[in-house]
Order: structure tokens, then C-alpha cells, then sequence
């Protein structure tokens, strides 16, 4: 089934000393125009690696992505990009940090209309009162709103988020997965997360898509969730499923715990079980 965005056999591999190192294998995902996915595992299983990929900042070794028809071949407007932290210009005011994107793709726009365009989203993230406000003066979370607007005033065609709420205390990541939330669901943009929070992951998304252990990580599991939207947190809570769809993903994750320490295991016994060379050197 072909999907508004495809990932097929998605692969990565890295050259080291010791030989190709397989990051990602056969990574197979199809997404429907406006899904929300999240990309859960544990740290290092090569969840921002796909990320990336997707983003066209990381290049491709096997496979290829697709969005809405057109295969990819490296970064482009069409993908706006939230990591963990904003990577603002700390001189520059808010409105000129999202302006530095809205004046690249929209070059033939009006500047008026480019100011207008930049200002709408900073309102609708709350910082309708502070666009003249330099960067480095600015909360963490404030911030993190800042980019989250640069990205959304681009109209990309896929929001690619890496841990976007990570760095940020608890009622402010709260806040910002509402505000997020209610923005893709007006614009209707087909989102990938990236989280290693079960919580955050069941509350914001579609499905959630588990991955395995690195190296040559994979899909592991799928979970669609029932839940509504527009969605409410307290009506996520409360759905007779949630906590059933919470165990199941955490027994996955330590899943992949005990299969770590096994493997773990037995590679360190098959070093001691090797016979010791006890053969002489020649004089």
C-alpha cells in the first residue's frame, strides 16, 4: 500500500576501522498525508538516524524516501525540522529568526506579507508579544516555540521532530505538545517525532512505531492508537486502552533490554571459550 510519504528499505551504514557498520536495515515505513508517527526506542537504536535521512541532512545508503511522489536527494523547504535544541541566532529578535527561512522560500512574497507570515506563527505559539525580543534573551522554552514557528512558516509538507520537548521542565513540555498538537491538526502536516517517552509518544501520535536495537535496527512493532482527535489529554487518560497500549510498548523496550544483555552475554562467553595460543615464537 503506497502511502503520502514512503520510507522503503531504508538503510544506513557508516566505514569504520573495524569494517562497515550497519546503523539502520530495512527500515520499511508508509505514512498517510496528516498521520502523526513515533519513532520509540532506546537510546542509540538509530531512531534520529532515520530522522535525519528523511530530513536529506543524512545521506541514504540503501533504499530511498518519498514524499508526496517526488523521491528525495537532500534537505529542501519541504521538510521543516524541530530538534532537541532550536539552534537560533542568539542576536537576532524572534521574528528575525523565522524570517531567516520565510525570506529563502518565499523570496518572490512581499516583505510585508513575509513579516505577516512569520508573525502569525509566532503568535500561535504564544509569542505574539515579544517578536522584537533577541533570542538570547529568551526562556528554553520560549525558544523551542520560536522553532517550532520557523519550521510551520515554511508550509513544509512533513514536520520531522528529534526529542523536540526534551530539554524543557514538565508543564512547559505540556504546554508545547498541546500547542504543537493543535497546529497540525489546523494545518494537517504529516509529522515524525522521534521520543524515547512512552507517555509522550501514546498522547501525541497516530501510531507509534517501535524500533530494535541497534546495530541493523529495524521496525520492531506498530501500535495504531484509537484515540480521537482533536485529542484532549484527559480523554487520553481516561480511554479504557491507554494503560493496555502503555504495557504493551513498555514490555517491547525491555524486550529489547533483555535481548541486549543476552547478546551481551554470550559474545563475552564465546571470547573466554576461545582456546589460549600456546605456541612458542621462533627464536
Amino acid at each position: 500500500m503506497r502511502g503520502y510519504v514512503e520510507l522503503f528499505r531504508l538503510g544506513k551504514t557508516y566505514d569504520t576501522h573495524n569494517g562497515p557498520l550497519v546503523i539502520v536495515e530495512d527500515f520499511d515505513l508508509n505514512l498517510a498525508q496528516g498521520e502523526y508517527v513515533s519513532l520509540l526506542g532506546h537510546s542509540g537504536c538509530g531512531k534520529s538516524t532515520v530522522l535525519t535521512m528523511i530530513a536529506g541532512l543524512n545521506s541514504i545508503t540503501t533504499g530511498g524516501v518519498v514524499i508526496d511522489g517526488r523521491e528525495i536527494d537532500g534537505p529542501g523547504p519541504d521538510r521543516g525540522v524541530v530538534f532537541q535544541s532550536p539552534c537560533l541566532m542568539p542576536w537576532m529578535t524572534a521574528l528575525d529568526n523565522v524570517m531567516l527561512g520565510v525570506n529563502q522560500v518565499y523570496r518572490n512574497a512581499t516583505k510585508r506579507d513575509r513579516i505577516d507570515l512569520a508573525s502569525y506563527y509566532l503568535n500561535l505559539v504564544g509569542l505574539g508579544s515579544i517578536l522584537h525580543k533577541r533570542a538570547k534573551d529568551l526562556s528554553q522554552g520560549m525558544q523551542q516555540r520560536v522553532g517550532i514557528a520557523r519550521a510551520f512558516a515554511l508550509k513544509p509538507k512533513m514536520l520531522l521532530l528529534d526529542e523536540p520537548f526534551g530539554m524543557l521542565d514538565s508543564l512547559t513540555r505540556l504546554e508545547l505538545q498541546e500547542i504543537l498538537l493543535e497546529i497540525l491538526v489546523r494545518d494537517k502536516v504529516t509529522t515524525v517525532m522521534v521520543t524515547h517517552d512512552v507517555d509522550e509518544a501514546l498522547f501525541m501520535s497516530d501510531r507509534v512505531v517501535m524500533m530494535t536495537n541497534g546495530p541493523r535496527a529495524r521496525v520492531g512493532a506498530i501500535f495504531s492508537l484509537p484515540f480521537d482527535r482533536p485529542r484532549q489529554r484527559a480523554d487520553v487518560l481516561e480511554h479504557p486502552e491507554y494503560y493496555e497500549y502503555r504495557r504493551k510498548m513498555i514490555e517491547f523496550l525491555e524486550g529489547q533490554d533483555h535481548a541486549k544483555i543476552k547478546n551481551t552475554r554470550e559474545r563475552d562467553e564465546s571470547k573466554t571459550s576461545e582456546p589460549a595460543d600456546l605456541s612458542l615464537s621462533s627464536p
